[in-house]
């Protein structure tokens, strides 16, 4: 069994959502002793966002790609690789300005390709086949009822976003992080604190074996 890693935060220890992945991960390596990990740091080491160079390598056979096309398209098979070769994919989403961090959509631009995660002739997915769960965490509340209800777009987005690989993100997020460290929101700390612990509990029964019977 092989897991895929990700994190995106700029938070560093400060990230709720690093916390959350490294829960997973912990919980993953429970069920899986013997298993394997790669891990990608999107926060710490950024991929190039796609660029005039990376369109041309996309639209030149590959025995024609100048070096420059060739080290886009060789990154952009690295990245199918990785997932194509985990059986887990966890990834860390904090919500930034509404959004998504661009680190996240520089990677799922990347993915996106072509004779790489879908075929272009039938539109089938080729990144399909992987459990693939994601570890949100939000400053702010954003559930029905909340004044900014509908102002998470990274959420939202995201399926929209890989679904020419077929691969299909389930959440599981942690609202509220903002209330321990910013004084107007103190009275949201027990809020936040019971929407991290569901989280947590989530985290802890991913993988956990189920009873013969049950």
């Amino acid at each position: 069994m092989h897991l895929l890693h990700i994190d995106s935060s700029i938070q560093g220890e400060m990230s709720v959502s690093r916390r959350l992945t490294a829960r997973a991960a912990a919980a993953w390596h429970a069920a899986h002793p013997g298993g394997t990990v790669t891990y990608r740091d999107l926060g710490a080491e950024p991929l190039p966002h796609l660029d005039t160079v990376a369109a041309q390598a996309r639209m030149t056979p590959p025995d024609q790609h100048t070096p420059a096309q060739r080290e886009c398209w060789e990154l952009s098979q690295r990245l199918v690789d990785e997932v194509q070769q985990a059986d887990v994919v966890l990834l860390g989403l904090p919500l930034y300005n509404y959004g998504a961090p661009s680190s996240v959509k520089a990677w799922v631009d990347h993915l996106t390709v072509a004779g790489l995660a879908y075929d272009p002739a039938t539109g089938q997915s080729l990144l399909g086949d992987h459990d693939f769960v994601v570890l949100a965490s939000r400053g702010g509340g954003y559930g029905e009822g909340t004044p900014r209800n509908g102002w998470d777009h990274a959420e939202p987005w995201l399926p929209h976003g890989l679904s020419l690989t077929g691969m299909q993100p389930r959440f599981i997020t942690a609202e509220l992080t903002l209330a321990p460290v910013v004084p107007a929101m103190a009275e949201l700390i027990p809020l936040h604190e019971a929407s991290l612990a569901a989280a947590e509990k989530e985290i802890d029964n991913l993988w956990l074996p189920v009873s013969a019977g049950h």
